[in-house]
């Protein structure tokens, strides 16, 4: 799958062969920014003009605009996993939100 990039925020490029054209979406956020064009120039141009289209309605809604990917999410779990992992934290000497984020660059590395 191939990847664009423009002030931060990621998207990810597709090509429709029945249209014979490229489009793209980022990824990086809740909100739903899309975008396409016939050549890479033409997709590079588009993203940058839905990013910026993007921030420009937030500004003008008063909103700001979805940073991507703040380094925060929420976890939802069964209350005994909830103990076990905070158990684990407390026994390595760290905090709950310290463990957890070992845990994840361990199960990504």
């Amino acid at each position: 799958m191939n990847m664009m990039h423009y002030k931060g925020y990621e998207a990810v490029i597709e090509f429709d062969e029945d249209a014979e054209i490229f489009h793209g979406e980022v990824i990086n956020l809740r909100d739903v920014i899309t975008f396409q064009g016939e050549s890479a120039s033409e997709l590079k141009k588009a993203l940058a003009e839905s990013i910026e289209d993007y921030i420009a309605f937030c500004t003008e809604r008063g909103e700001e605009p979805e940073k991507p990917f703040s380094g925060q999410f929420v976890v939802r779990t069964e209350p005994k996993l909830h103990k076990a992992v905070s158990s684990a934290a407390r026994r390595e000497g760290v905090s709950l939100n310290k463990w957890v984020a070992m845990a994840l660059e361990r199960a990504v590395s």
